[in-house]
């Protein structure tokens, strides 16, 4: 006789048989959360799957108040359950009783609780944020030195303001010791150079590429920097947490340049609106009081006694003497400012420079010389000096420190 089993029985003993697996019966399973659907229990019902494949999952309230953070689709996750069938329907699923983050995911969670422990903290506040400089000596960097940041930076302080020196702590931005270098370089710069603002960063990449910017230390040692500094790490859309802490976030390298770096033509311009604006003190000064000698003027034309008469000259021309003295005075004093930010503009010029016998070196490419470990023997040279440009070759070199 054939044994005939309901729906029901065989369910069961499906049920079993899961049951009695001990491998099914606490299993690590690796995948993507896709159509995820919370339950107003607090149930969570989701499937993990991967390129080849998928598997129904649920999550009761209970487990999922132990988790360390909220799921949702998209996640890699690595998920410890158990596999079941649910009897009613017959469906075999993972009863999850514990979710880790996978990858990136772990990398992300960690960055939300570090922004966030250092939000806490008061690292992020404006109020602990430093102004950059306007006008800069000295700009300290810290990057790699063989990076395209480096070369960008140069580039562009070149162009703007070849006056401004550049003081490179060359470190890594990538792998295990990055961040500790990262430190040791804001803290050298800090401590030994004595620089007006210092640029941290690197060109873009992935998270875990650019993930020494967001270690703990490299934040605290931006906080703790009495120097201002702006951080430039990888493109425009890439955030780290040295991005928050720093006291000015630029998009990319090149960009904190020229926040950094200010140009010549910016320069000129500030001291022609000062100019300006002496002058218009200066004019509007010298209209009141012409107006006032117009006003005391048609006064005496309504006095008739002699005495009164007189009186009212000698008052003018004591009007007119003060007003005369303190004229020339005012032009003095504005025709000595002008001279003084004249010389300053003129101090600027790279002309004046060239003129008291300095030289300026490139290679044949244009690329300043400032090191003479920048230069190897019979190397083709160019000096600019004030009325031309000679073209050498280097014999030898001597390398001499200068105290």
């Amino acid at each position: 006789m054939r044994n005939i089993f309901s729906v029901a029985q065989v369910n069961a003993y499906v049920k079993n048989m899961f049951v009695q697996d001990y491998v099914l019966n606490d299993i690590w399973i690796k995948g993507e959360i896709s159509n995820f659907k919370e339950h107003s229990s607090g149930h969570v019902y989701f499937t993990l799957k991967d390129n080849d494949s998928a598997i129904a999952c649920v999550l009761f309230s209970r487990y999922r108040e132990l988790l360390s953070c909220a799921i949702e689709n998209g996640m890699n996750i690595i998920a410890r359950g158990y596999v079941s069938v649910y009897e009613r329907t017959g469906q075999y699923q993972v009863y999850v009783q514990q979710i880790q983050l996978d990858g990136i995911g772990l990398l992300y969670q960690r960055f939300e609780q570090l922004k966030k422990d250092l939000d806490e903290k008061g690292y992020f506040n404006a109020e602990y944020k430093k102004e950059i400089p306007r006008f800069p000596k000295r700009v300290g960097i810290v990057t790699s030195a063989t990076g395209a940041a480096i070369q960008d930076i140069i580039n562009i302080a070149n162009r703007r303001n070849p006056y401004v020196q550049l003081i490179l702590y060359p470190s890594l931005v990538q792998g295990q010791n990055a961040s500790i270098d990262i430190v040791k370089g804001i803290k050298s710069l800090e401590e030994n150079y004595e620089v007006d603002v210092i640029i941290i960063g690197r060109g873009g990449g992935s998270i875990e590429d650019l993930w020494a910017f967001n270690e703990e230390i490299v934040a605290q040692a931006i906080f703790e920097c009495k120097v201002p500094i702006i951080s430039a790490v990888g493109h425009e859309t890439d955030f780290t947490i040295a991005d928050f802490v720093s006291d000015l976030r630029a998009p990319t390298p090149s960009a904190a340049a020229e926040l950094a770096i200010p140009s010549l033509d910016a320069i000129e311009e500030l001291i022609n609106q000062h100019k300006y604006r002496v002058n218009m003190a200066l004019k509007r000064k010298l209209e009141h009081m012409q107006n006032i000698v117009k006003q005391l003027n048609l006064r005496m034309n309504y006095i008739n006694p002699l005495y009164q008469i007189q009186e009212n000259q000698q008052y003018l021309m004591d009007i007119e003497n003060s007003m005369r003295a303190t004229m020339e005075g005012k032009l003095k004093d504005n025709n000595h400012r002008i001279q003084l930010l004249n010389e300053k503009l003129k101090a600027l010029s790279p002309y004046r420079t060239l003129k008291n016998g300095m030289a300026y070196i490139t290679d044949i490419d244009g690329n300043i010389i400032s090191s003479i470990s920048q230069v190897a023997e019979n190397q083709l040279l160019k000096v600019q000096i004030s009325d031309g440009e000679i073209t050498v070759n280097v014999k030898n070199k001597l390398e001499k420190r200068w105290e």
